[in-house]
């Protein structure tokens, strides 16, 4: 989500939107009074897109899933294993925001919705990979790649070099850090003979793979700054992103698991809100 924010805000300051009703900018753009209502539907849009999306997504995961996550310690505590859900009922809600998400990309506009069954494809055909592929991080990470092309594509319609460089950032960063998270489930997924890296290479030599992808992931972010003509408080971003995955790095040892959760939730979720801050605040200032 807030990937997607920076998309959305990115688009509106490329198409001269950003700066609020009744001003000229810096381009000479007069703004009209129905600019306001403009950003606000756009936005409202986006995150229902976003929610419906991720909805569908978790909710299929699940779904195709609820064999091993029952079979597995960790997971068994979970909704369909446990009996609070049903699979037909995951399932129904898995296509109802499917259908949800396409109909909310009709009033965005024809790009997106000619791309939504796309992003459906991805975000949901991730969920089939850990079956056959080792790769099933770099899935995940494309499908949540998408946010920030999409957000601006909500917005302006056209595709560019900065928000794609975003997305870069996004699918490194997600599939480094999913990497660590399967580190939890080693010796279970290769009872199961299910797919990942830590089970194909090991939990030291995975390890390695996430600090690689992660060094792609500021890489990236690094180079939008510079390309994008960001100021100082996007640079702040970027030394709070990069800190969170140089800790992450840290707490996660191959024989200590112990603090997988806190990098995988607590410190992802700052790396990417207090990054989104930062750069959304740098759009309005600089």
């Amino acid at each position: 989500m807030p990937f997607a924010l920076i998309g959305f805000f990115l688009g509106l300051s490329t198409s001269n939107l950003l700066f609020g009703v009744g001003q000229w900018n810096i381009h000479g753009y007069r703004y009209q009074d129905n600019d306001q209502g403009f950003q606000l539907t756009k936005f409202l849009l986006v995150i229902l897109c976003m929610i419906f999306a991720r909805s569908a997504a978790m909710a299929f995961n699940r779904y195709l899933d609820r064999k091993w996550d029952a079979l597995n310690p960790r997971t068994s505590i979970r909704e369909i294993p446990k009996g609070i859900i049903t699979p037909k009922n995951a399932l129904v809600f898995t296509i109802v925001n499917c259908v949800l998400f396409i109909i909310t990309t009709w009033f965005i506009n024809r790009t997106c919705f000619f791309l939504s069954p796309v992003a459906l494809a991805v975000v949901l055909g991730y969920s089939y990979t850990k079956r056959f592929t080792p790769l099933c991080h770099l899935i995940l990470g494309l499908g949540l790649s998408l946010a920030p092309i999409g957000a601006y594509l909500a917005v302006t319609g056209v595709f560019h070099w900065l928000p794609i460089l975003f997305s870069f950032a996004v699918l490194f960063w997600v599939s480094g850090f999913d990497i660590i998270y399967a580190l939890q489930d080693v010796e279970f997924d290769q009872s199961q003979n299910l797919y990942s890296i830590p089970a194909w290479l090991g939990k030291e030599k995975a390890l390695r793979v996430s600090e690689i992808l992660h060094l792609l992931s500021a890489a990236c972010v690094v180079a939008a700054g510079r390309f994008g003509h960001f100021g100082i408080l996007y640079w702040i971003g970027v030394l709070v992103f990069i800190g969170c995955l140089v800790y992450q790095h840290t707490i996660v040892k191959p024989n200590d698991l112990r603090r997988v959760n806190i990098a995988f939730m607590t410190m992802n979720g700052i790396a990417s809100v207090v990054f989104a801050i930062f750069v959304i605040a740098d759009l309005f200032t600089n």
